[in-house]
C-alpha cells in the first residue's frame, strides 16, 4: 500500500491516462482505415459528396490515416516514457499531433454539416489541450 501514497507515482499515474486513451483512440481508428480502406473511402466519398472536399476523399483518407496512427504511436510511447518516470516529451508531441488530427477531423465534420459528429470531436480536443496541461 506504500505505493498508493507515493504522490509523484499517483500524478504519474494521472499523466498517463490521457496520452493512453488517445493512444487506444487513434490506433483502433487508424488500423481500422488500413483494413477496411474500401469501406472506409465509400463512407467518406458519401459523406463528403456534396462539400468542398469530394475531389480530395482519397488523399484526405490516407493523410488522416497517417496522422491517426503517428497520433497513437507518440502517446503510446509518451504514456510508457511518462509511466516510466522518464521524460514527458513524447507525451506532449503526441497529444499536440491528436489535438491537430482531430483538429483536421472537426473541420471535416463541420465542411459535411455533421455538427453532431464535430461536437463530440471537439470534446477529444478539449481532452488532449487538457493532457497537454496536466504534463506541466
Amino acid at each position: 500500500m506504500e505505493i498508493l501514497s507515493d504522490i509523484q507515482f499517483q500524478a504519474r499515474l494521472l499523466r498517463t491516462v490521457i496520452p493512453a486513451l488517445l493512444a487506444v483512440l487513434f490506433l483502433q481508428s487508424g488500423l481500422d482505415k488500413v483494413f477496411d480502406y474500401r469501406g472506409n473511402l465509400s463512407w467518406m466519398t458519401e459523406h463528403f459528396s456534396k462539400t468542398i472536399l469530394r475531389g480530395v476523399v482519397p488523399v484526405s483518407l490516407v493523410a488522416i490515416t497517417i496522422l491517426e496512427l503517428a497520433s497513437a504511436t507518440l502517446c503510446a510511447v509518451g504514456a510508457l516514457s511518462v509511466l516510466a518516470g522518464n521524460s514527458v516529451a513524447p507525451a506532449f508531441w503526441g497529444m499536440l499531433l491528436s489535438a491537430v488530427t482531430l483538429l483536421a477531423l472537426f473541420a471535416g465534420q463541420r465542411i459535411a454539416k455533421d455538427y453532431a459528429g464535430a461536437a463530440s470531436i471537439a470534446l477529444y480536443v478539449g481532452l488532449a489541450v487538457l493532457g497537454m496541461l496536466a504534463l506541466h
